[in-house]
């Protein structure tokens, strides 16, 4: 025959519950059979979710990244603008120079077929006429247009075409005024007789 036994009394003839580990559950509450007591149970949880804190240093790692990579294009950006300007600018400058450039070549010219010309004034104009060529070439502009070349409409004007012994069609046989050019772009056409 059993003993009657009052409810809450467990605890007193029987002793606190106690899980496996030796740790004791306090009542109402459920003893764990992996041993983790409730305490255990929050550092798991905590341990499994991602912490608000990697997320936030991972967009701060994403937007700084971004903003490198656009300063970076940006940087790209205006020194392609700073070439184009500055090519802009020596095109401009080399077509104010061309004509008197054109007429130094001319006026060397006639002294050179003049006979009473002082030698010293020839050789002054042809030095003159060196260095503003070395300038423009300096200046990443390259002149172009010699006899015997085949003609082209983007890099030749042709002033006139006209049949020329021991020459082939649509070639260029004198050429009238050099032609100017800058990184493939030309910027002034050489002016040239053509054979038919």
């Amino acid at each position: 025959m059993t003993e009657y036994q009052p409810a809450g009394t467990e605890d007193t003839i029987l002793g606190p519950a106690v899980s496996q580990d030796g740790k004791h559950a306090s009542k109402g509450e459920p003893v764990d059979e992996s041993g983790a007591g409730p305490a255990d149970v929050e550092l798991e949880e905590a341990a499994g979710s991602p912490d608000p804190g990697d997320s936030r240093a991972d967009e701060y790692l994403a937007l700084a990244q971004r903003t490198q990579a656009d300063f970076e294009n940006y940087r790209k950006r205006m020194a392609r603008e700073l070439d184009g300007a500055q090519a802009r600018g020596i095109t401009r400058l080399a077509k104010e120079l061309l004509p008197a450039l054109d007429n130094l070549e001319r006026a060397l010219a006639a002294a050179q077929e003049a006979t009473h010309v002082d030698e010293q004034l020839i050789e002054g104009l042809r030095l003159v006429q060196r260095e503003l060529i070395a300038a423009l070439e300096r200046g990443g502009i390259e002149r172009y247009g010699v006899a015997g070349e085949g003609f082209d409409p983007v890099l030749h004007e042709a002033v006139a075409h006209q049949p020329v012994d021991g020459a082939r069609a649509g070639a260029v046989v004198e050429v009238y005024q050099p032609g100017y050019r800058i990184a493939g772009a030309v910027i002034r056409p050489a002016r040239v007789l053509v054979a038919a």
